[in-house]
């Protein structure tokens, strides 16, 4: 994509764009604000740091809702812009119809609940502190619930489809249903199988710590390495969970360590790591502009998904991993390319998401649409919520939660956070994943041997091409079809796992 520059006869496009610059300026403080917030700042500091964060969003909630914008964008329609232009004008469209439909009070109201919630969640979750939580999460759900109904009654959309709008630009919570039950029909069943095939076979080893902490990052910095992050911009650091922030040109990862589990952080910064290469390979000539974002969220987890998944458990990668980790905590049985190939890919269902599988994720990610889809609609209340996730978590994984709110419907940092639509995201780009990894296969039939000969080029280079350098430009089905022939077909993600599990 080229940018060119202002044409003649276009004066409300143009001032558009240098609005839209300024609101960005904006948001990259607002962004790094928040990983401080998340990485370093002290205790003590969050009730001003959420006040602050509250002022800067009324502050850019106030510029996408000047009046001057409505006349803008209707005469920029007349004017003669460029089809990137275009492409431009109809995220801007997007951005000022979200932020018009929602009270600016409520915008307030929205960053103070999810600042004071997100940051009493650090320690409630460690003290399986269900009933205190709660008390922080209730003025969360009711703001959630707002913005759905305002979002809705703008866009014409049902309440939590307003809100998975946000996230996925054109998805419903009736397409996602319909997805996740084919996903329904068939996943208990493969879990199964791969349970009973793996349980046959001779144990996993498992690698034997402690793991100093100090070793840990310099492991996931070698990686981050491997996986081509641009360390002029970006940093990696930690928080209570994991997350890629920051903006395209100062991009902020955080990992999570524990010393008597290294692939923990290990694969969590391989995931982050993805995230990070597709912000940090973003169209740089429009950066600042709409046109410059991810489209959507599905699209940046599939990045995430195809570096830690599709890529990071690939056996032709573990085997590069073996050397890093025998260097940085010397030999021992499990560091061998075999053991850790299927220590990667070891199915086991468990009680974390972050943790889970990418057999078993899938489930995690259900559970989650469910329960939040029916909270926001008002069929359940926050109430509800622990005999629901007990319920399901022993009818999917078979995991006793009773109890156990720490590991059960505390553990994310998306609900303290209002991140209501934001689940599904995550299994939507596991398939967008196994869709992009099936076209480049068939594109170059030898990626796999070049994968293991260390060659990871052509998986950037396709990335990049495909999606990175694509920004916002076209709408996901449509960047879809022109990246892989065809709009998101969930059967590439069966067939891969199957290829890869029972193959």
């Amino acid at each position: 994509m080229s940018r060119s520059i202002h044409p003649a006869g276009a004066p409300a496009y143009a001032d558009l764009e240098a609005r839209f610059q300024r609101l960005y300026r904006l948001e990259h403080l607002g962004a790094i604000a928040g990983w401080d917030q998340a990485a370093n700042m002290p205790p003590k500091g969050n009730e001003a740091r959420a006040a602050a964060m509250a002022e800067l969003e009324t502050l850019m909630h106030a510029q996408r809702t000047d009046p001057a914008l409505r006349d803008l964008l209707a005469r920029a329609e007349d004017e003669p812009l460029s089809d990137d232009q275009r492409a431009n004008l109809r995220e801007m469209r997007r951005d000022w119809l979200a932020a018009n439909a929602l009270p600016s009070a409520l915008v307030e109201r929205r960053a103070l609940a999810t600042a004071r919630c997100e940051h009493a969640w650090r320690t409630q979750r460690p003290a399986n502190d269900w009933a205190g939580f709660v008390v922080n999460f209730r003025p969360v759900v009711q703001v959630a619930r707002e913005e759905a109904m305002h979002l809705a009654e703008a866009t014409g959309l049902a309440p939590y489809d307003a809100l998975l709008d946000r996230y996925e630009p054109g998805m419903t919570g009736a397409e996602v249903e319909r997805v996740f039950g084919d996903l329904r029909a068939w996943l208990p069943g493969l879990i199964r199988q791969v349970r009973e095939r793996q349980q046959a076979e001779p144990p996993v080893i498992r690698p034997v710590g402690p793991f100093p902490l100090a070793q840990q990052k310099a492991l996931s910095l070698a990686v981050m390495r491997r996986l081509d992050f641009d360390f002029e911009g970006g940093r990696l650091d930690e928080s209570t969970h994991p997350f890629s922030g920051g903006v395209p040109e100062d991009v902020r990862l955080t990992t999570r360590y524990r010393l008597d589990d290294l692939m923990q952080s290990l694969m969590g910064t391989v995931h982050e790591t993805g995230h990070a290469r597709y912000e940090q390979n973003l169209p740089r000539e429009w950066l600042g502009q709409p046109l410059a974002r991810a489209r959507s969220y599905g699209l940046h987890e599939s990045q995430s998904l195809s570096f830690e998944m599709q890529l990071g458990a690939h056996p032709g990668f573990v085997a590069q991993l073996v050397p890093l980790l025998v260097e940085h905590f010397g030999a021992q049985p499990a560091f061998t390319e075999e053991n850790l190939a299927r220590l990667v890919t070891r199915v086991e269902p468990g009680l974390i998401r972050v943790d889970a599988d990418e057999v078993t994720y899938p489930a995690h990610v259900i559970l989650r649409f469910e329960i939040e889809r029916a909270l926001i609609e008002g069929a359940i209340d926050i109430d509800d919520i622990p005999a629901l996730w007990d319920e399901k978590m022993a009818l999917w994984l078979g995991r006793d939660t009773r109890g156990d709110f720490r590991d059960g419907p505390m553990q994310d940092v998306h609900w303290p956070s209002g991140l209501f639509g934001y689940f599904p995201c995550y299994t939507l780009g596991a398939m967008y994943a196994a869709q992009w990894f099936a076209t480049m296969r068939r594109q170059t039939p030898d990626l796999d041997a070049r994968i293991a000969a260390g060659d990871l080029a052509p998986v950037f280079d396709w990335l990049h091409d495909h999606v990175w350098r694509q920004g916002a430009r076209w709408t996901t089905p449509e960047l879809t079809r022109r990246a892989s022939g065809e709009t998101l077909n969930p059967a590439h993600f069966r067939a891969h796992l199957e290829r890869r599990y029972l193959g």
